[in-house]
């Protein structure tokens, strides 16, 4: 079994997992009703994609 060579310092593993942090999902208003809505997704509140209705409600 591998075994390291040398002992890992706290200031090199700090830095390997310096990307690892969580970020906040990017959103956007969208363009029909004013809500915030994730880029490149269909509006969940009325169902517009790039002015145009893809999504029709079931109600």
């Amino acid at each position: 079994m591998a075994s390291p060579k040398s002992k890992i310092s706290r200031s090199k593993r700090g830095m390997r997992r310096a990307h690892n942090a969580l970020k906040a999902p990017t959103v956007n208003n969208c363009s029909n009703c004013g809500s915030l809505v994730q880029p490149h997704r269909a509006c969940p509140s009325c169902g517009y994609y790039k002015d145009r209705e893809v999504l029709t409600s079931l109600d």
